[in-house]
């Protein structure tokens, strides 16, 4: 079993991830009259494309899984990963395969030309799993993004997810798109639900990420019984639930 990596948590590092927040923005404007939620799926365990699915799917949506070709066929801290077979599932049910890297890098800790050829490696490995389809969009490993990494991705991918915990709102960046965990224990369940709810009065666009969705998570992931109880949540705000790449081309039509 792989233990988890921790970025750097550091003043320095606390700096550089404000910065990037800041600085290489894609303008997004997210001015909706109605609530938007994505459900998101992050490296992935395949409890997340088993029972996270078959959650989502019971109310007849899809969610963005951000695969790491690196972990197919492994088990890590989340148990077992994803495989080809997942894959195929998740893409002919009609859900959207997303990029992360190859091994899950930081993007802070490597230089570009490094990171770049993780991604390419990551694309090349999901294509000999056998996906076929699109690979619009992106998510950092650990939420970690650069001004310099934003840059090189923006042409690349249609879309660049952090793990910033809010709703995107008013003027946005499509190079680090805000999401809210669904993780935490109850005390984390309970800031999920209160997000969903909040777009009832304030309507926004709401990236939920996750990662093991089993009786027993790791503190990155959530229960089937808590998942459910998130879904429930949206489904009473009266928010349209879309993919990722979905999402964007619902702003893309209101730009």
């Amino acid at each position: 079993m792989n233990a988890p990596y921790q970025p750097a948590s550091g003043l320095i590092a606390k700096f550089s991830r404000r910065w990037a927040r800041m600085a290489a923005r894609a303008p997004l404007s997210v001015d909706l009259d109605h609530g938007l939620v994505s459900f998101s799926f992050d490296d992935f365990p395949r409890s997340a494309a088993t029972t996270g699915a078959a959650l989502l799917e019971r109310h007849g949506w899809r969610g963005t899984y951000y695969a790491s070709a690196g972990y197919a066929g492994t088990d890590t801290h989340h148990g077992p990963m994803f495989d080809g077979d997942d894959l195929q599932r998740l893409a002919d049910a009609g859900h959207e395969i997303g990029c992360h890297t190859h091994s899950h890098l930081d993007g802070s800790s490597v230089g570009e030309a490094e990171l770049l050829a993780d991604i390419e490696r990551n694309e090349a490995g999901l294509r000999a799993l056998g996906y076929t389809g699109p690979l619009d969009s992106f998510a950092y490993p650990y939420g970690v993004a650069t001004p310099a990494v934003k840059r090189i991705l923006s042409d690349r991918f249609r879309s660049l997810r952090g793990i910033e915990a809010a709703i995107n709102r008013g003027p946005c960046d499509r190079n680090l798109l805000k999401s809210v965990p669904v993780d935490g224990g109850e005390a984390g369940i309970a800031r999920a639900i209160e997000a969903a709810e909040a777009l009832i009065q304030d309507p926004g666009w709401l990236i939920f990420y996750l990662h093991d969705v089993q009786d027993e998570p790791t503190e990155w992931g959530c229960t089937p019984e808590q998942l459910a109880r998130v879904c429930d949540a949206v489904e009473r705000s009266g928010a349209r639930v879309l993919t990722v790449s979905e999402a964007m081309t619902e702003m893309g039509r209101s730009q």
